[in-house]
């Protein structure tokens, strides 16, 4: 699970518990210029994560840096059905693939972070 902040000018992600020893990340810090947008995903859970490292990586946990096609993303999903995927530009990671409680609720802030800045 994963604590999602937003401010004026930043997203910032905090895997909760076990998850920031599993992923190697205490935090994450994107600004929201480099943030491109969000999308609930439920089947995101199914999409080729490519190869681990570091991180865990377990039929229904998937924690750390995954790179696939030459694109990193970021992974921190447990809960199948509550992920969203947040797209970036000029960041380490090109997508975050996220558990939040709440999800359509943080998508909808993301979202309404880069329209109404």
């Amino acid at each position: 699970m994963n604590t999602v902040t937003i401010t004026a000018e930043n997203l910032t992600v905090e895997p909760r518990g076990l998850d920031k020893v599993w992923s190697f990340t205490n935090r994450l810090e994107i600004p929201l210029a480099n943030v491109r947008g969000a999308t609930f995903d439920p089947g995101a859970n199914h999409e080729p994560k490519g190869f681990r490292g570091p991180g865990l990586g377990m039929p229904g946990k998937w924690s750390g840096t995954f790179t696939r096609n030459g694109g990193k993303s970021f992974w921190n999903v447990s809960t199948p059905g509550e992920t969203i995927v947040v797209q970036l530009v000029n960041e380490h990671f090109d997508r975050l693939f996220l558990t939040v409680r709440e999800p359509r609720t943080i998508v909808d802030q993301i979202n309404s972070a880069l329209h109404n800045p």
